[in-house]
């Protein structure tokens, strides 16, 4: 058996509805992880959230079975204050409209975290953080209006929880942009900063990005010109995969990590039909529907890569009766 990891000399991970649910590790990926390890694969752990200290998620990694320190794990956070500290003068007053760890790494690059637009900051840095409030945001609002070049960690829309999706980062940035206009510069994924750090600091030439959102770990993958596996134990699911657009579309797809052990999924397209592992998929008039009834969760997830292939050729093709028939697939 050929696994879909032997194409590749590393595994990039998203962490949250990846990795982890919360407090809890997702099923098999502890095993799977430690599998790739022992067969000598590089794992970097590569997360969005910038609300933790890399050494909290390290720890979280380690209390959840994971092997992780350090030298694998890299946060949009630390990508973030490092390119900040190399544009800024040293001692530079910096607003950090985001959580302590955020500030403790613009203080340990050099720069002076402060929190009021009176402190004259030249800069603004937004990250996620769990305990933010509206006079905070008025702050930052406030000082970028009065010239501080503004950046952000990230621009997640929600995270996923094991109780279910929450707001991001993305909704603070929001709140900013509809009163001072337009967008930070954003490091996170899916800029390109992030993977490349990820690049950089592992030396792999060809990684293969494992994450549960499109628009931002599959498209994230994409601009940075290496192939994905979308895996569905997170934010995204099948109508989702479905419709997705170009740059969005992953280059494999799994119910969760497990996947790169197996034999990766291809697709045989003869005109108006895609057969995948013996389910096969065919576009009748304006829809797709299935011609085979998969009763196991792998055999609906080979459905659902075929009818992705068909909905990609032909956007207008409507696929809820084919999606619908695959109810072990969220």
């Amino acid at each position: 058996m050929t696994a879909l990891i032997d194409a590749y000399d590393a595994a990039f991970f998203d962490l949250d509805g990846v990795i982890y649910l919360g407090p809890t590790a997702v099923a098999g990926a502890a095993d799977s992880l430690e599998e790739l390890q022992r067969r000598g694969t590089t794992v970097m752990f590569v997360t969005n959230n910038a609300a933790r200290a890399a050494q909290v998620v390290v720890d979280h990694l380690v209390d959840l079975g994971f092997r992780a320190d350090d030298h694998n794990v890299l946060t949009s956070a630390q990508v973030a204050v490092a390119q900040i500290a190399r544009e800024l003068a040293p001692g530079s007053r910096v607003l950090v409209n985001g959580s302590e760890s955020l500030a403790d790494l613009v203080a340990e690059a050099g720069l002076v975290p402060v929190s009021k637009a009176s402190d004259e900051p030249v800069a603004v840095v937004q990250g996620y953080d769990p305990a933010m409030t509206w006079p905070r945001l008025d702050e930052a609002a406030l000082a970028i209006q009065a010239g501080a070049t503004w950046y952000a960690t990230n621009n997640d829309a929600s995270r996923p929880t094991e109780r279910g999706l929450v707001p991001g980062a993305g909704g603070a940035i929001a709140v900013i942009a509809g009163t001072v206009g337009g967008q930070p510069r954003i490091f996170g994924k899916p800029f390109r900063p992030m993977l490349e750090e990820a690049m950089r600091r592992t030396g792999a030439s060809r990684p293969v990005f494992v994450g549960d959102r499109l628009d931002t770990d599959i498209v994230g993958a994409a601009n940075a010109g290496i192939d994905s596996l979308m895996v569905f134990t997170g934010a995204h699911g099948k109508a989702d995969l479905v419709g997705a657009g170009e740059g969005e579309r992953p280059t494999h797809i799994g119910a969760d990590v497990r996947a790169l052990l197996e034999p990766p999924r291809t697709v045989d397209i003869d005109g108006g039909r895609a057969t995948c592992r013996g389910q096969v998929a065919v576009v009748e008039g304006g829809s797709i529907r299935l011609n085979t009834r998969p009763d196991t969760s792998e055999g609906q997830f080979d459905a659902l890569w075929a009818i992705a292939r068909l909905a990609w050729a032909d956007p207008a093709l409507d696929c809820a009766d084919a999606l619908a028939g695959l109810e072990l697939v969220r």
